[in-house]
């Protein structure tokens, strides 16, 4: 602003100089308007205002304070909140949480510009070009991507969690997001089972080739097609398509995804004041999940959707620990520390070294499946439940 000021009158100074040789006829207004850098019409119209209003009547006047000027006493409030509780947030999350939380009316860009000129958030460097991304898949269900972030997410606690985040190509929002001590195959399956039941089946995942997802016959070498994990072969039992990353490119939208969360969610969460894992997830599940969609969800491509529905439920039984085993002389099944007791079946007098199919789920219970036929339920103990004799 002074530096505009200095301008001014120095502009002022050389018009005064030159409008005085033309009333003394030593320049012409043609003259005149040359030797100031501007046309004729302007020459007459300062002139005009000069006599009207003397030096005053130069006065640039978009140096007028504007009647939309924000408020002095605003914008020291804004720069408050971020000393004081902001501290390191971006500009767009600081903005989208005073207008939430603290009543906030002022615009983005006001808002950045007084942030940059007191030093408290340092402007950005300019990006530079960048490599065309993939194109996105144009209806949602048809592909998801499943990744997870380790990270020191809750405030307070120096531990590191596991976010597991599993989303939509086409759209990039959210089905399921939650935190877990460590990734691993129960976590993976959680994730499609909660999209499962929230949204259905869906056609393809894309994940990396974490142990838990793929077998790796050779390191570095491509995943086996033949031999899967308990999550390569749930996929295949539903019909999803399972797709591996073979480079960091590849997974660019989940990187994005988990570079937003760690600057956002670590500061949302402990402005929440929560700090234990259970909390954290019924907060992400009842709370941001919804609002993070409704701020970086965009449209899909074509409307419409690829999830399709399961009424049979035939998800629950297949987005669990699977294997086989073969009973024992004593018709029981050994699983793991547990000793199985088969009841009596009408199928067979006993299942002495028959292949039997063991299923274990997330909550703990336990079921033994000998082909389509359920033959008994057992709670996470190995205690008999309900005694099925209808198929499955």
């Amino acid at each position: 602003m002074e530096r505009a000021r200095i301008h001014e009158g120095i502009r002022r100074m050389r018009f005064e100089s030159v409008l005085g040789r033309t009333e003394r006829s030593e320049l012409s207004q043609m003259e005149a308007a040359e030797l100031l850098g501007i046309s004729e019409r302007t020459f007459r119209r300062w002139r005009d205002r000069y006599r009207e209003a003397g030096p005053a009547g130069l006065s640039d006047r978009r140096l007028r304070p504007s009647l939309r000027r924000a408020s002095k006493a605003e914008i020291e409030r804004m720069l408050g909140l971020y000393r004081d509780l902001y501290r390191g947030f971006t500009v767009k999350h600081f903005h989208e949480q005073l207008g939430k939380r603290h009543h906030y009316t002022l615009g983005y860009t006001v808002t950045k510009l007084h942030l940059h000129r007191t030093g408290l958030v340092v402007p950005a460097r300019s990006r530079s070009a960048h490599r065309k991304k993939r194109p996105r898949r144009p209806m949602i269900g048809m592909m998801l991507h499943q990744d997870a972030s380790r990270h020191a997410w809750l405030s307070g606690d120096e531990r590191q969690y596991d976010l597991v985040a599993t989303m939509d190509d086409a759209s990039s929002a959210i089905y399921s997001l939650f935190l877990v001590d460590e990734e691993g195959t129960a976590s993976s399956l959680r994730g499609v089972r909660e999209v499962a039941e929230s949204r259905g089946l869906f056609c393809a995942l894309y994940t990396d080739r974490g142990s838990h997802y793929f077998e790796t016959p050779t390191a570095g070498a491509r995943v086996s097609k033949t031999v899967l994990t308990q999550f390569g072969r749930a996929l295949r039992q539903l019909g999803i398509e399972h797709i591996a990353a073979y480079s960091p490119q590849a997974r660019g939208r989940s990187e994005r995804l988990f570079g937003t969360l760690q600057d956002r969610l670590v500061k949302e969460l402990a402005l929440a004041g929560i700090n234990t894992l259970e909390a954290a997830n019924r907060w992400l599940r009842e709370v941001y999940i919804a609002e993070h969609n409704a701020r970086f969800a965009v449209p899909a491509e074509q409307e419409g959707s690829a999830f399709v529905a399961d009424p049979s439920g035939a998800w629950r039984d297949i987005l669990c620990i699977q294997e086989d085993r073969q009973v024992g002389n004593d018709n029981t099944v050994r699983w793991h520390r547990l000793s199985l007791q088969l009841p009596p079946s009408r199928l067979r007098a006993h299942f002495v070294r028959a292949t039997v199919r063991v299923h274990e789920y997330p909550d703990g219970r336990i079921a033994v499946f000998w082909g389509p036929h359920r033959l008994a339920d057992y709670d996470a103990s190995g205690r008999l439940l309900q005694h099925q004799r209808q198929a499955a």
